[in-house]
């Protein structure tokens, strides 16, 4: 249907049916379905609240009435190292007529959620303060994109470091390891000219033999020392590739496990002998980096349940589903009780000070990355099994 008479064409927009029509009722209604806490409280002592509009039950899950009957409300439910920053500048708003803060709240679930504060003093017209009104935002979304963003500019200057390590290490190791090459020629040829031209009697002066068996072991020793090195220094050149998220079409889970196995090679040494029990796989579809990190923290956390000297077993298989691995050890084992929790974060049986509990919450959302999943297996006293299973053609998530 087409209009040739404009003036048939209302400009005014019906109301809906639950927007009320009466002015005071329409700003309340506004007021309460707004993204953001509206409040009011008194321009001294405590702040005691004195409006909390409706939508706090929506957000922080409290009533409005229950946080006006309480004077403390607002100071008791910031979380304890938010609050002396605010406490501390609260009256500058006096000065500056507004504030604005960030920090955390406790909701009614017992969750602290980031809150975006801005604050407002209001003024009669002697000048005197008469209330203080604000605005509450959750910015818990907004807080953890930008902790991630921090981790990730974290984790990219951190590759960045190992690369620049790596590649200066790599200078002289690459010339040590050539001239200890040379040196052991040399050194070769040396003891035959001696051995053909020098006497019996001077021979055994001088310990000839000894000298002879002590700098082939001295060789053997250093060229053993920089082959360690040429290790690390590849595990620091993987590790500066552990931000990588890229997915890679064709890769060697088996070049990956070596490569973990070498940048954890000082914790293992004096702790666990490594057995590799590799079975034939296939090229897989994957993030290799993000899984490097899963074996590391998995391999961690074996050498952790061994108490002296044990075993960590690698075994790596296929089934119908795509392939496995697994990495079992005969340290101490989970409690029955904690193995629902071992993938929790923050979650840990060790001493205060020695585990932040991520290792494992972190390895699970790898592999749940990858449209796997992680079996376990535990027996306290005899030790654990965590299998890896990695469908043969990871979806991209």
């Amino acid at each position: 249907m087409e209009f040739e008479d404009f003036s048939l064409i209302t400009s005014e927009t019906p109301a809906r049916a639950s927007e009320p029509a009466d002015p005071l009722q329409r700003l309340k209604y506004l007021v309460d379905n707004t993204p953001a806490i509206i409040y009011s409280t008194v321009p001294s002592g405590d702040f005691k609240m004195t409006f909390v509009s409706a939508n706090a039950l929506n957000v922080l899950g409290y009533r409005p009435e229950d946080m006006l009957a309480d004077p403390n409300f607002w100071f008791d439910h910031i979380h304890p190292d938010d609050a002396p920053g605010i406490f501390s500048s609260l009256a500058q708003i006096f000065v500056e007529g507004e504030r604005t803060y960030e920090y955390r709240f406790r909701a009614a679930d017992g969750r602290y959620l980031w809150m975006h504060d801005q604050l407002r003093l209001i003024r009669d017209g002697q000048g005197a303060p008469v209330e203080v009104i604000g605005s509450l935002t959750d910015i818990t979304d907004r807080k953890q994109m930008e902790e991630r963003l921090v981790q990730a500019q974290n984790m990219a200057s951190i590759g960045q470091l190992a690369a620049g390590v790596a590649h200066e290490i790599n200078n002289p190791v690459g010339f040590v390891t050539s001239n200890i090459g040379t040196l052991k020629s040399y050194a070769d040829t040396l003891f035959e000219l001696v051995e053909q031209s020098a006497s019996a009697e001077r021979r055994a002066a001088a310990d000839f033999e000894f000298l002879k068996e002590d700098t082939a072991a001295l060789l053997r020793e250093s060229m053993d020392g920089l082959r360690r090195v040429r290790d690390i220094v590849q595990a620091l050149k993987d590790f500066s590739a552990a931000g990588d998220s890229q997915w890679q079409q064709a890769a060697d889970l088996h070049e990956g496990l070596d490569s973990t196995l070498n940048a954890l090679a000082s914790q293992l040494r004096f702790k666990a002998t490594v057995e590799k029990h590799y079975g034939k796989l296939p090229l897989l579809r994957c993030q290799p980096a993000q899984l490097n990190q899963a074996f590391r923290n998995i391999l961690l956390n074996a050498v952790q349940a061994i108490a002296e000297q044990g075993i960590i077993r690698i075994i790596t298989g296929t089934d119908r589903d795509g392939v496995w691995v697994r990495i079992q050890d005969n340290g101490a084992g989970i409690a029955p009780e904690h193995l629902g929790r071992i993938f929790d974060p923050f979650f840990t049986t060790k001493p205060v000070g020695s585990g932040t509990g991520l290792g494992l919450y972190l390895a699970y959302g790898i592999v749940s990355k990858h449209g796997g999943r992680i079996a376990v297996i535990s027996e306290p006293g005899k030790g654990s099994a965590f299998t890896l299973h990695l469908p043969a053609n990871a979806a991209q998530k």
